[in-house]
């Protein structure tokens, strides 16, 4: 899902980043009033978690990736906001210091992973689960239905994101400057491949991790 430097126009990338900045903004503003210092070591945590498994990246059409994000299960862990820093931490090693995603394309990728993935994915959580105990099958059930469809839009706007460029930037001869994939082609791309193999793969880790997490330490689940 990591978009590369090269693939979105200018108009695009600096949109996203305009985009995302009031997002990062608030989450601080937020963070530091809810985050306890105990928790401090966790949000560490939660971010190496989400780079490592990030990192297993299978190039699919459409000019990018497809891997896990583990966004909704920081959100779970930490709530929303806090999932936001994490999540965008993340991604910002990973663009300078491993060149996964490109520099120019952060706005995009953490629009697309560490706002829409975040806030979607525990929206559904928290919409599914109710009232409910936090070592209840539901809590579970909600957690990997969030992580599905968290993904999944986050992969949605990306292809959108992709499928643009060719309709907004052509050179002399009519060929696309940036990602000369279509939208008939992008969306598609990346929604099918997250549909039906890493959106599963993102449900089964959360679903895998809150099993454990009611088994040994169910206080770390948000209630």
């Amino acid at each position: 899902m990591h978009i590369p430097d090269g693939y979105l126009g200018p108009i695009t990338y600096g949109g996203l980043w305009a985009a995302v900045a009031p997002v990062w903004y608030t989450a601080a503003k937020r963070v530091k009033t809810t985050l306890k210092a105990a928790q401090v070591p966790l949000l560490a945590l939660s971010s190496a978690f989400s780079f490592v498994i990030m990192m297993f990246n299978v190039p699919i059409p459409g000019g990018t990736t497809g891997h896990a994000t583990g966004a909704t299960l920081v959100a779970i862990l930490l709530g929303p906001w806090s999932a936001v820093i994490a999540i965008s931490i993340t991604i910002v090693v990973q663009a300078f210091i491993f060149g996964d995603g490109g520099i120019t394309a952060i706005g995009a990728n953490c629009f697309n992973m560490a706002f829409a993935d975040v806030i979607m994915g525990y929206g559904i959580y928290k919409l599914i689960r109710g009232s409910s105990p936090t070592t209840s099958k539901r809590t579970v059930i909600s957690g990997a239905i969030g992580a599905y469809a968290g993904i999944t839009i986050g992969a949605f706007l990306t292809g959108v994101e992709l499928g643009i460029q060719p309709y907004l930037y052509k050179g002399p001869d009519g060929r696309p400057l940036y990602s000369p994939f279509p939208l008939s082609i992008a969306v598609p791309a990346m929604v099918i491949e997250y549909a039906v193999v890493f959106g599963i793969i993102e449900a089964v880790i959360t679903a895998l991790v809150l099993i454990y997490l009611q088994r040994s330490n169910p206080e770390l689940i948000r209630g």
